[in-house]
């Protein structure tokens, strides 16, 4: 794996701080590659095992590699400091869903073929937003009422969960 080392100073762009990696830079990690790009990151030498983290194209082959709290406070850096980066592609990392699919949905999706038609049917950035969310829930009237709520828009019927609108179950 290409390991990319520079030195960079900590911006700031909106309320994020962030490096940018140029694109003859970019192109040593990934060439042509476009979308969010996942790579292992470590700041200073810090941490012993890097961060996995997106870096966000920018639009002309550069991209933003953001740091986050957690990142610039084990690296004891912040906006306004030089610092030395290494990024490699995080040729490991692997999209969909990061929460298990909850025993109580997979009987409600087992039940209902349609909803679950629709489920399979889902890009995996959807199923992986409505996963995390059902991981968030905090009480059985909440859980109950939001798995009702998404077995309706599954199962094709108009209507509206998660703040978007949904028809056709999608």
């Amino acid at each position: 794996m290409a390991v990319l080392r520079l030195r960079s100073i900590i911006k700031l762009r909106d309320p994020n701080p962030y490096i940018l990696v140029t694109p003859a830079q970019s192109k040593t990690l990934k060439p042509g590659w476009r979308k969010p790009l996942p790579v292992l990151v470590r700041i200073n030498d810090k941490p012993a095992v890097p961060w996995r983290i997106n870096m966000m194209p920018v639009g002309n082959g550069s991209f933003y590699l953001y740091l986050h709290g957690d990142v610039r406070r084990a690296s004891g850096t912040k906006v306004g400091d030089r610092v030395r980066v290494e990024v490699g592609f995080d040729a490991r990392y692997r999209n969909g869903p990061q929460h298990p699919v909850p025993s109580w949905f997979k009987a409600a999706l087992r039940k209902n073929s349609q909803a679950a038609k629709n489920w399979d049917a889902l890009i995996p950035s959807r199923k992986k937003e409505i996963l995390r969310y059902f991981a968030r829930l905090k009480s059985l009237e909440a859980r109950e009422r939001n798995l009702e709520r998404a077995l309706y828009v599954l199962s094709g019927r108009k209507g509206r969960f998660m703040a978007r609108a949904w028809n056709r179950g999608a």
